[in-house]
Formats: structure tokens, sequence, C-alpha cells
């Protein structure tokens, strides 16, 4: 290799990022930073509470110290890094786990099938590509699913309800609610807002579970319904959030439409989704989220915020803004 030849770590580190991947997502399926959360542990002490084989134990925990995932002290007990002890203890009001658990469980075996989806065009066989009518119909599914869908919105919709002017608004809509959780964040904050989660109805025990849990049932309620065959809840304001990347273009626009007519005159409707830059070579999180609707849906793909203000215009929005929320999402906004 001459001296002016590049490096090839970067290429490497790409290659076997997989290898980081399946370490934190199997410390998150074992519980670990939930088990470390009230102090440090010792090696022995791991082993036993989570029930591990001896091999490899120990290579897995400094793994996870390389990983500044957990800290080692000079006694050689382990405990968790700052973010790990405020995003991965499953007892913290900030958890994000679940949408690692999520990946673990049921997103990260269809990227084995990239290459043959990028052949056929055709995602994986999996119960989202069949549908959420048939995601839905297995309950131990469905409960994974849609805490999945809390640990990837709880950032951005705790962004959303300090940047949206909540205080113009009284009624609010979450189009795809799952869980509600966007809808805990906006109410949470803005003790005025009363709000819709709108989802299939099998989707309806969870919802309700997770609100009441917040102490925000007299606020929050579930609106049970199918977008495709039912017109959209009425509100002030009308939030989409990570379901427009899921469905092909014609699907996009049908439910942007019905957006719009659910909206009054000078309503507004939030889209968020994590946006493919316009050079689309810069936002590599949403260049591969694209990829994941490849593997994962019939028909769902991500795009730029000039796509989507295309399609908004093209049904009768105007003044359409975007500004970054958190963690790669960024939220559209626009006026019926």
């Amino acid at each position: 290799m001459q001296m002016h030849d590049p490096r090839p770590d970067r290429i490497l580190e790409i290659g076997y990022a997989f290898w980081k991947s399946k370490v934190l997502l199997s410390a998150v399926e074992f519980g670990l930073f939930t088990v470390l959360a009230p102090g440090p542990l010792t090696l022995d002490q791991l082993v036993s509470t989570l029930k591990l084989a001896e091999r490899g134990a120990r290579d897995f925990f400094d793994s996870l110290v390389s990983l500044n995932l957990l800290v080692r002290d000079q006694h050689g007990r382990y405990s968790n890094s700052p973010e790990s002890a405020c995003y991965l203890n499953r007892r913290s009001n900030l958890y994000i786990g679940g949408a690692l658990e999520r990946l673990n469980s049921g997103g990260y075996e269809p990227w084995a099938g990239l290459a043959t989806a990028l052949r056929s065009g055709k995602p994986w066989n999996t119960r989202l590509a069949r549908g959420y009518n048939a995601l839905h119909s297995d309950r131990q599914a469905s409960d994974a699913f849609l805490k999945g869908m809390t640990g990837g919105v709880l950032l951005p919709a705790r962004a959303l309800a300090q940047k949206f002017p909540w205080s113009e608004h009284r009624t609010v809509t979450d189009v795809g609610s799952a869980q509600g959780c966007c809808l805990v964040e906006i109410a949470r904050v803005h003790a005025h807002i009363v709000g819709c989660g709108f989802d299939l109805p099998p989707v309806a025990p969870f919802f309700r579970e997770y609100v009441r849990e917040q102490n925000l049932s007299e606020r929050l309620r579930f609106c049970p319904g199918d977008f495709f065959t039912d017109p959209l809840p009425k509100a002030d304001v009308l939030v989409i959030g990570r379901v427009l990347h899921n469905w092909d273009l014609p699907t996009k626009k049908m439910l942007l439409q019905k957006a719009y007519a659910a909206l009054p005159v000078g309503g507004k409707l939030v889209v968020y989704e994590t946006l493919i830059d316009d050079d689309r070579c810069h936002h590599v999180h949403a260049l591969l989220q694209s990829l994941n609707m490849l593997v994962m849906t019939k028909g769902g793909f991500d795009f730029t915020a000039a796509d989507c203000a295309g399609w908004l215009a093209d049904v009768g929005f105007r003044q359409c803004d975007v500004e970054p929320l958190a963690c790669d999402h960024f939220m559209i906004v626009s006026t019926k």
C-alpha cells in the first residue's frame, strides 16, 4: 500500500457494524440496563442474575464497556453509562429501548434479505408486509410493535410538544397513534389540549392502558378506524408521524387528502418523519430507513421535504414549513 492510499478503516467499520448492533440489542433483550439501574454488579452477579453461561459473558460486558454503554470500576464492577441509565432502563420515563426491542425481534432478520429485496422489489415475508390488520391479529406481536413505536417517537414527540405553537389550538388528532405517546407528550406540557388517537380497533386497549398510566384519560381518547375506509376525526391540528413512509405514493396522497378534509380552514397538519435531505447524500439514517421500508413493506419509502411539500400543495395545503425535532426527525407544518 502506498503512503497516499486511503485507509480501509471506515469500510471495515461499516462492514462489521452489525456486531456492535447485536451486542446492544442483546443487552436490551436481557434487560441488562434495568438490572444495573439500582447500582453496580460484578461479573459473577450479572451472570447469575441474567442466567448467562460463563463462556463469553466477560467479553460481552467488556464489549459494552468499549462501546461506552457500560462503565467498569477498579473493582471490576459494571454499571450503566449516563446514556444507558437515561434511555435504556425500562423504569426510566425516557426509555427508548422499545424501539430496540422491536428491531431485535422483528426488524433485524429481514435485513438479511436486503439483496433479495433489491433484486425483486418485494419485502421480506413479515407480518408487517402482510398489513397492519395481520400484525395486530397477534396480541404479542402487536404489543411488541406498539412499544417499539413508542420508543421510536418519544424524543421527537417531546420536541414537537415544545416547538409547535400549541397555545393557538385546542384539539389534536394523531393519525396512527399506536399507544398514544405523541399525544401524551403534547398533553403533558399543554393542559388545555384535548386529543384523539386514531388507529385500528385492536390498538384500543394498548392506547387506553398507556394513557391511563399517564393520568391523561380525561383529555385523550381513542378513536377506532381504518383510514382506507373511514374519514379522519376532525380537529384543529392533525399529526401524522412515522406513517406516510409506510405506504406507496397513491396511499400517501390519499391520506393527505383525508387530512385536508378533516381540518377546518386555518387548521394545521404536522407530518414528522426522518426526512431524506434534498441532495440525497447527507441524512444517512433516513436513506437507510427507506431501505427498511423496502424490506418491511409492500410499497413504502421515505422522502425529502421537497417531495412532501409538493404532495401537500397538490391537495391544497399552503405555507409549508420544515423544522428539526430530535433523533434525525423533522416536522413539516402546513396550513389549510
